[in-house]
């Protein structure tokens, strides 16, 4: 095979590949640090908590820069509220993930709903522009 033929296969290799493939295989199995709570003594009662993460990092998946974005929480505790200190040093873990914002979010609201079993929840994540694009994601849980 002449060497222009070699560099004509891999470039037809890569059109055929998505360059983001094979990236986020495993990211539903990602082990995160260990969220806590504690006993909501007015569990019969209805209110809302908020809570507000403004400087909020983790890495792009694919270029391994940094990410950065606000997060909001806001959720109905039942018989559990989240233990802050836990979900802060949770929250941190992230700085060292590549991970695609749409699968942070997901993640995020299925670690929290396991541990803290809400009412309800809902997590934004604003993004701050990439290559002039903002990333706004959210995603709400109601129990049954």
């Amino acid at each position: 095979m002449k060497r222009t033929e070699g560099r004509e296969q891999k470039t037809e290799n890569r059109k055929n590949k998505a360059s983001y493939e094979g990236l986020q295989e495993n990211i539903r199995n990602l082990e995160t640090p260990k969220i806590e709570v504690w006993q909501n003594q007015y569990a019969h009662k209805v209110y809302t908590i908020n809570l507000d993460i403004p400087e909020f990092t983790c890495i792009c998946p694919k270029t391994g820069l940094p990410d950065f974005a606000a997060i909001r929480i806001e959720y109905c505790p039942a018989k559990f509220c989240v233990e802050l200190k836990s979900f802060k040093l949770y929250t941190i873990f992230f700085r060292n993930v590549g991970i695609f914002h749409e699968h942070l979010i997901n993640k995020m609201l299925e670690d929290f709903v396991a541990a803290v079993k809400p009412r309800w929840l809902k997590i934004t994540g604003v993004f701050n522009p990439r290559g002039g694009i903002t990333t706004t994601v959210w995603r709400e849980y109601k129990t049954k």
